[in-house]
């Protein structure tokens, strides 16, 4: 199973929503799909589940949700079970819940704690692993996309070492520039650490009944959210900051500036084999979509796609097929990869 997160430190650039449309095209395609929502704000989970259900689900004692699993942890009587909400054929969603943000200070000492060893520090920052290795394995699932919130914090760095890889979803604006510039050498420290504590787990190996998360978060590429289009072009605001992203993402996720590897001449996003694809915005079809609770690429005329949203929608689906593939393709490249590398 390949297990992707996406992940951005500066939010509003449709992250949630392209989690969403890739976990429904997975599935249409036939792959076996776990949505899982690790963003305190649970937008993912809003955008699957309808409100009235949602409630259901949060009930306390009686819900099914993520802080259900976590939440016997957090009182000293051991991880629960993982808890999934089938949403279609082959597509489940481990559903958030907004008290996951209570989670963070305690994930936030478990590292500190952690840098020793100590078990049940490491059980807590292994519990995303856990949880969604057992989902996983329950389901069958084939993928396991991680949407989490738009920051640094402890909740996205334990959500982080659950990943194998990690897919940035970026606007072409300076604030997403920045957010690489601190998202790349961040990912970096999170994986160094993990390695150490690890080794330090190694001397404690008799005492840990759990697995260790791998910590891979290995970057897979971007997705370009936004792609302004006027008269067949792109807009002069949006170029001028898309070109710009070729070299950062080189420079600062990849970390390709070493002196052996100087950064490259800055290419056209166009060209650049870490942009997986470059989407449109599609504007009045998203309220619409989010209303009828399915993706872009499923809306009918029934849910008032007509006329030439009619075609937007056959577009649309083209798109997320072909991204589709490309994040297949980008997260095998990676996989065999650090095979080669031992």
């Amino acid at each position: 199973m390949k297990t992707i997160a996406f992940f951005n430190n500066k939010g509003g650039v449709g992250k949630t929503s392209l989690v969403y449309h890739l976990a429904w095209m997975f599935a249409d395609k036939g792959k076996r799909v776990l949505a899982v929502d690790l963003d305190p704000q649970a937008n993912l989970s809003s955008m699957f589940i309808p409100e009235g259900r949602l409630e259901k689900l949060w009930d306390e004692g009686t819900g099914n949700s993520i802080i259900d699993s976590l939440r016997p942890l957090q009182e000293g009587e051991g991880l629960g079970k993982a808890r999934t909400e089938t949403i279609a054929n082959g597509l489940q969603l481990m559903a958030g819940h907004l008290e996951l943000s209570k989670f963070e200070d305690r994930l936030s000492d478990s590292w500190a704690r952690s840098s020793d060893g100590e078990v049940l520090s490491l059980r807590f920052l292994s519990a995303f692993h856990s949880l969604i290795s057992e989902a996983a394995q329950q389901n069958a699932s084939d993928l396991a996309l991680i949407d989490v919130g738009p920051n640094l914090g402890a909740i996205n760095r334990s959500a982080m070492l659950a990943s194998d890889h990690v897919i940035l979803p970026l606007a072409p604006d300076l604030y997403s520039l920045q957010g690489m510039k601190n998202l790349g050498p961040t990912l970096r420290e999170w994986r160094r650490g993990w390695e150490e504590r690890k080794k330090k787990a190694k001397e404690r190996s008799s005492t840990i009944k759990f697995s260790l998360p791998d910590g891979g978060m290995h970057p897979a590429g971007y997705v370009l959210m936004q792609h302004a289009i006027r008269d067949g072009r792109p807009v002069q605001a949006y170029t001028k900051w898309a070109q710009r992203i070729p070299d950062v993402y080189s420079r600062e996720v990849m970390d390709d500036n070493s002196p052996k590897n100087p950064p490259t001449e800055i290419r056209k996003v166009e060209e650049d084999s870490n942009c997986l694809a470059m989407l449109k915005h599609y504007r009045s079809l998203m309220p619409m979509a989010m209303e009828a609770h399915k993706p872009i690429f499923r809306l009918t005329s029934a849910d008032g796609a007509i006329g030439a949203h009619t075609y937007a929608v056959q577009n649309c689906k083209k798109d997320f097929e072909q991204l589709a593939d490309r994040v297949l393709q980008a997260t095998e490249y990676v996989g065999a990869e650090e095979s080669a590398l031992g």
